[in-house]
């Protein structure tokens, strides 16, 4: 079980828990099949150099349900995503399996946020907070906000 997050325990400034995400070509073998996007650019090297990517590249999607993931691990069973949104501002790559189930070295990418906002909307004790994906070099790769209602502790 999730330990739960307070609005009470929540400070403008403060941290959302990151969260580490590793994509492997595996990996965007499984979402394609999971959201039946089998676009080419995701599998096929030769169709991603032919449209100038140069490599298979990591589903949009993917990474928006990674943030996803970030604030509802964080704001635990009793608190709710709001809203949410984010844009896909760079490509991130994939690692290559050594192995059926051994990754080759690479990268390891982030998934952060910081609350910008605490209030209470009616009776729903809400935080506005900027997410973001950083790849292994520190880039922000896919930015977004989210708008959490989370449980009040009176």
């Amino acid at each position: 079980m999730k330990k739960q997050l307070y609005w009470e325990d929540v400070a403008e400034g403060g941290e959302v828990t990151p969260l580490s995400k590793i994509a492997t070509t595996a990996m965007l073998v499984r979402w394609a099949g999971g959201s039946g996007d089998f676009n080419p650019l995701h599998y096929d090297k030769v169709f991603a150099e032919g449209a100038g990517v140069g490599q298979p590249i990591v589903h949009g999607a993917l990474k928006r349900q990674w943030l996803v993931q970030l604030m509802t691990d964080w704001i635990g069973d009793r608190g709710w995503l709001k809203r949410f949104s984010c844009q896909y501002r760079a490509m991130d790559i994939p690692r290559a399996m050594r192995t059926m189930t051994d990754p080759v070295d690479g990268e390891t990418w982030w998934c952060k946020g910081k609350v910008t906002k605490k209030y209470i909307d009616g009776d729903s004790h809400c935080v506005d907070c900027d997410v973001w994906i950083e790849n292994g070099k520190g880039e922000v790769t896919t930015p977004g906000k989210a708008t959490v209602i989370l449980p009040a502790r009176g």
